[in-house]
Order: structure tokens, then C-alpha cells, then sequence
């Protein structure tokens, strides 16, 4: 059983930063892992990916804005998020993919206010 864990998020100010983490439990080896966000009355979409050879996919929204990394070791994933804007409000889910398969974790919230 896959479990993924995140931390990092909360309240801040529009222009600040925070720095999400995300731990997945087991000796699992995972081909994806991302970070997607959904605010309220919007679909879940995918924020960026890194995949275990370190290649990055954002979305325009945050391009120059945030970065991805990930540590295969400790099988975790961060997401620095630099000059955040109060449209970064939302619960930011941590992503990975095994195979055919997808795990999800229970969601950080990120609020930006202005």
C-alpha cells in the first residue's frame, strides 16, 4: 500500500514563498511524480511533473515561478513556490505513478492572499 504524505502548506502573503514536501511510504520506485492543484469550483490540474531522470514539465501559470525536484532515495518530491499570487490559492495533491498505476495524496491547501 502506497501512501504519499505532504506538508508545506498554508497562508501567505501574495509575493512569499513556500516549499511543499512530499514523502511516499513503501520501497516503491516511481516512474512520475508531480503536483496538481484544485481551487474551489475548478478541475484539478497538473501544476509540474519530474520524472525519475529529473525531467521537468510546469504548467505556463508558474513557469519562472516554481520548481520541482525530487529525491529517488528517500522516494519524496518538493515544489518551491516563489512569487506566489493570490490565483496559487488552492489544495495542491501530490502525484505518482507506478507503472499503470496512480497514487494520490490527501491535499495541502495554499491560500495567497493579496
Amino acid at each position: 500500500q502506497v501512501q504519499l504524505v505532504e506538508s508545506g502548506g498554508g497562508l501567505v502573503q501574495a509575493g512569499g514563498s513556500l516549499r511543499l514536501s512530499c514523502a511516499a511510504s513503501g520501497r516503491f520506485s516511481f516512474n512520475i511524480m508531480g503536483w496538481y492543484r484544485q481551487a474551489p469550483g475548478d478541475q484539478r490540474e497538473l501544476v509540474a511533473s519530474i520524472t525519475s531522470g529529473g525531467s521537468t514539465n510546469y504548467a505556463d501559470s508558474v513557469k519562472g515561478r516554481f520548481t520541482i525536484s525530487r529525491d529517488n532515495a528517500k522516494n519524496a518530491v518538493y515544489l518551491q513556490m516563489n512569487s506566489l499570487k493570490p490565483e496559487d490559492t488552492a489544495v495542491y495533491y501530490c502525484n505518482a505513478v507506478q507503472n499503470v498505476f496512480t497514487y494520490w495524496g490527501q491535499g495541502t491547501q495554499v491560500t495567497v492572499s493579496s
